[in-house]
């Protein structure tokens, strides 16, 4: 009897652990909605006017509240500076939402990525997973604004596994603007990410993150498109690629 007692004391104490429990995907959507955000440019407009805003991809806070991460290949090549365009993300939710103007702190070319300080003000900061990749299977999700603000900051989430780590070189933005750098890099690619999971290409900069957890484990960089660009929101190929977490890192330990 006392036997059966101490198994069944011991099964109860497990299942009442913290380690035992699972945390909804709805609550990790819940708890890490403030923190992600779009990233693109806004320009004052003359008058009653709203300001005119670019939107270019999604970002997310990090660190102390005033770091955001997105992908280098978001940021403008150049603001227009005599009409007072400035770098900014978009916070909020809906219609409501608001521009919180940025500044580059650094920049990773080599791996696509960007760290953005906020100027005034801070926002919840996501938890970033350490630097080993994760295991292939691993259950993943996904946060960021697939096609931009068309309809307002509405954050959608897609689910998905980590399908495979695989090298990838991140490509130039043509062959002329090929450098010594970036043919030694085709030689020597590093891993990423290869997800089952649809992304599209405004979620270009969105965090990918464990799913039971939250913390984040990667960034999205591209997506595997079937046919032209004209038709990736119609038939998605289902194929993501992301940048691990741990050159993130490496930028925000960086002087």
């Amino acid at each position: 009897m006392k036997a059966w007692f101490g198994i069944l004391f011991c099964a109860a104490i497990l299942l009442l652990s913290p380690f035992a429990r699972t945390t909804e995907l709805a609550d990790v959507i819940d708890s890490l909605r403030p923190s992600i955000v779009g990233i693109g440019t806004v320009r004052p407009v003359r008058g009653n006017q709203k300001p005119a805003i670019n939107f270019r991809g999604t970002g997310f806070v990090v660190g102390n509240g005033r770091q955001v991460i997105t992908n280098y290949h978001v940021l403008p090549e150049k603001l227009d500076r005599a009409n007072k365009e400035s770098l900014a993300i978009f916070v909020g939710r809906g219609k409501t939402g608001n521009a919180m103007i940025v500044r580059v702190l650094r920049e990773d070319r080599d791996h696509d990525l960007a760290l953005l300080e906020i100027i005034d003000g801070s926002l919840p900061a996501m938890r970033l997973g350490d630097a080993a990749l994760i295991r292939e299977g691993s259950d993943i999700a996904l946060t960021g604004f697939p096609i931009g603000m068309v309809l307002g900051l509405y954050p959608v989430t897609h689910k998905g596994i980590i399908s495979a780590i695989t090298p990838i070189v991140i490509p130039a933005i043509s062959s002329r603007a090929i450098t010594a750098a970036q043919m030694k890099r085709m030689r020597n690619p590093f891993e990423v990410y290869q997800l089952d999971a649809t992304a599209y290409p405004g979620n270009s900069g969105s965090p990918v993150y464990k799913r039971d957890t939250g913390e984040v484990i990667g960034v999205i960089n591209s997506v595997f498109v079937k046919g032209s660009k004209e038709t990736v929101l119609e038939k998605p190929s289902g194929i993501s690629y992301a940048i691990p977490i741990r050159y993130v890192h490496d930028l925000l330990s960086s002087q």
